[in-house]
């Protein structure tokens, strides 16, 4: 995707392999393998070969994992393209998933895991996840559990990418400074030669939930750190940019609903509101970190929050700043070749067609007062919510009268 005004480009590879797609027994794969293709490959056999290359050319190199997906990007000189694409599908195509290498990788997974439960405010959502998606798939971790981690052997690695890292499985992005005639002829020389292969049938899942929900993860701390949200919409729902909007509305900014009146009460330091989407579900979720002896009335806050959209229509002047100001975000994502090139990919790969930054812009544009209210009024009812709190707790039935 071609981008004025720049000398720099993102070369990105995604694959449709994530945490969805394992076993209980292979939970963390996806992320483990995503670690071990920086190990070493046949044509640099060890992590500084690689981070080497890059660094020559002052390039970044990176990767993620998620549910649904993986991704790999080199950011760099244009001029360097032709590299961008040797050392990418290097590790997409040949890593060595060495053996000694990936006993040493099973302690820095390990070790990322424990980063996590030591950070309430990065593990919540996972909780949150956790029970709202329970039993499929979609709850699991994408780090995985340790003992899984300590039980995953090299051939698991590759029956994995055997079964998931095939060319229709793939999407290559190129973002930036673009030579389409070259990066088509590099796409071709470095994917023409893949076979073919049947991609595998997806299964969508399927929610019933006909009361409140409360996970609690009992942890000794100073803060409670707590999620409470909805399930919403799937990634291509044709009200997906209404979520959006609507979780700007309430808490997407500082001045937003939820920040005014949780900080403005002096009930936390931070506060949020967020939608996340998958290929057939999604959700909205307010988090914030509060004293402990505060939560109850937190959490009321936010459900009073949520009511008062159902039943009240937004006005005007407060819908327009919160299309605007998602508007903004989105533009000013737009201005990074790594940002550009993932949302191409990933439209690319989930939803199977493209709609591009300005169709986002007007669909956004054409929200009105009684979109934010029906969806609202769709999503948020007494036996929809769910909560997830970390924080020293042990009565569920507490928090469950809240949200009755």
């Amino acid at each position: 995707m071609p981008m004025k005004g720049v000398e720099s480009m993102a070369v990105m590879i995604a694959v449709g392999a994530g945490s969805r797609y394992e076993t209980k027994e292979t939970n963390g794969l996806s992320h483990f393998l995503e670690h071990m293709v920086f190990k070493g490959t046949k044509k640099r056999p060890t992590n500084l070969d690689i981070s080497t290359a890059i660094d020559e050319i002052g390039g970044e190199i990176n990767a993620a994992t998620s549910k649904e997906f993986t991704y790999f990007y080199i950011k760099a000189n244009a001029a360097h393209q032709p590299l961008a694409f040797d050392v990418l599908t290097d590790l997409i195509l040949g890593p060595k998933i060495d053996s000694k290498e990936l006993e040493k990788e099973r302690g820095v997974i390990i070790e990322e895991i424990n980063m996590y439960e030591d950070t309430p405010m990065i593990k919540i959502s996972e909780v949150f996840e956790s029970l709202l998606y329970s039993p499929t798939s979609l709850s699991w971790y994408i780090s995985g559990m340790k003992e899984n981690i300590r039980g995953i052997k090299r051939e698991d690695f590759l029956a994995y990418k055997k079964r998931l890292y095939y060319p229709g499985n793939m999407v290559v992005v190129k973002a930036g400074k673009v030579e389409e005639k070259e990066a088509l002829e590099l796409t071709r020389k470095y994917f023409g030669h893949l076979k073919a292969q049947k991609k595998e049938e997806f299964h969508p899942s399927s929610f019933v939930q006909k009361e409140p929900k409360v996970r609690l993860r009992q942890k000794r701390t100073n803060q409670s750190h707590f999620c409470l949200g909805v399930r919403g919409y799937f990634h291509s729902h044709p009200d997906r940019y209404v979520l959006t909007v609507l979780a700007n509305l309430l808490g997407g900014s500082m001045s937003s609903r939820m920040w005014d009146q949780l900080r403005g009460r002096g009930l936390t330091y931070y506060a949020n509101t967020m939608e996340d989407n998958y290929l057939d579900t999604g959700y909205l979720v307010t988090q914030a970190g509060v004293d402990i002896n505060k939560i109850d009335e937190a959490i009321e806050v936010v459900l009073e929050q949520y009511r008062l959209v159902v039943e009240e229509k937004v006005g005007v002047k407060e819908l327009k700043k919160a299309k605007e100001c998602e508007k903004g975000k989105f533009i000013l994502s737009m201005e990074d070749s790594k940002n550009v090139a993932e949302f191409y990919a990933l439209q690319a790969l989930l939803d199977g067609k493209i709609i591009d930054t300005q169709e986002v812009i007007e669909t956004i544009d054409k929200v009105t007062p009684e979109d934010i209210q029906r969806v609202a009024k769709d999503i948020f009812s007494p036996e929809k919510l769910n909560l997830a709190i970390i924080g020293p707790y042990n009565d569920e039935e507490q928090f469950l009268k809240l949200l009755k």
